[in-house]
């Protein structure tokens, strides 16, 4: 098989779904188990051969560099290109057109994604298609761009975000893509342009192959706050080494994370999340996720997430958002954002 050696991943998303965490931060780099959400896709990508990414940045995009770095310690390079106004993701991938290659690698760089990107790669070069899309079955597939393939996997139809009526399948794009560099003839310059609405729904219009690659591995959208927190807790089902920080006195259920530098006593944790740095005593968590450098104690937290740097006690929280730097004492939380 011939190698694709390139990537460009987009991530100029706002996250507006999950305020007020991103009001500090860029979806791509919030984290999953200490790590930015961006690193598995990142990883991905090299283990499918990739040496060169691009990384076409956005909204707070002046963060994305110090968390993701250059590649030097994955043994590849990372390029940062910014737009100056936003342009969709095909228009963002039309600028880079003279630095790429003739078959690169796009991704949607909003998505957790651990998987073999690879066999899509090998698919796309067997089948001669112009692009390969990336899916995966969802039980609520209104939220997405959903598809319908042949046999062989060739895409027939697609359908962004379709009404409950107009379902006619469970599997959805999944937005990593395998491209030959000269479909973006059709991407008009300097044009708002994306590429799942506008480029794919143009390229089946003319009669063009897009094939359809069922992908292997851990993927997930994480365009809301439970999804980051099911993330998590997917992940830590899936570690090696859930407990790097100190636990004492307490009783910890599994799937269930610890971070370096954290601390838990006399504490009760099941599926919950306590980041590097951070600390809980004397409190139950239960499908909560504690951000770095937090300090709860004597309180009851589930279904939630607490932002970086807050500080919690004695409070009952549920269903609840707090954003970076909150402090609360002796308050009920329930079903809201709280800034």
């Amino acid at each position: 098989m011939a190698k694709v050696r390139q990537a460009v991943i987009m991530v100029d998303g706002k996250g507006t779904r999950l305020r007020p965490l991103t009001d500090s931060c860029p979806k791509p780099i919030l984290p999953v188990l200490d790590r930015p959400c961006l690193d598995y896709l990142i990883d991905s990508l090299v283990h499918g051969g990739i040496e060169h990414v691009i990384l076409a940045c956005g909204y707070r995009s002046e963060q994305i560099p110090s968390a993701i770095g250059d590649g030097s310690d994955r043994g590849i390079l990372i390029e940062y290109s910014y737009e100056s106004r936003p342009m969709g993701t095909a228009g963002a991938i039309k600028l880079l057109e003279d630095r790429l290659d003739d078959v690169f690698v796009a991704a949607n760089g909003d998505v957790f994604a651990d998987i073999d990107i690879g066999k899509e790669i090998d698919e796309h070069i067997r089948t001669g298609a112009c692009v390969t899309i990336s899916l995966t079955p969802v039980s609520n597939p209104c939220e997405f761009g959903i598809v319908r393939t042949d046999n062989g996997g060739r895409i027939l139809e697609f359908k962004e975000k379709p009404k409950p009526e107009e379902v006619f399948s469970d599997l959805i794009n999944a937005g990593v893509y395998v491209v030959d560099k000269d479909v973006l003839e059709f991407v008009p310059k300097d044009t708002m342009y994306d590429f799942s609405k506008d480029l794919v729904i143009d390229l089946l219009d003319k009669g063009y192959r897009i094939q359809g690659h069922r992908i292997n591995g851990i993927w997930k959208d994480v365009g809301r706050p439970s999804d980051l927190l099911d993330a998590n807790i997917l992940m830590a089902e899936r570690t090696d080494v859930a407990i790097k920080g100190k636990v004492s006195y307490s009783d910890v259920i599994l799937p269930t994370y610890v971070g370096k530098g954290a601390s838990v006593a006399g504490s009760r944790l099941s599926s919950s999340i306590v980041s590097e740095n951070s600390e809980v005593m004397d409190s139950s968590l239960n499908r909560a996720m504690i951000m770095r450098s937090s300090k709860v104690s004597g309180s009851e937290i589930s279904d939630s997430i607490l932002g970086k740097g807050c500080v919690i006690s004695d409070c009952k929280i549920r269903d609840a958002v707090l954003g970076d730097g909150t402090v609360a004492s002796g308050k009920e939380i329930i079903g809201q954002d709280v800034r």
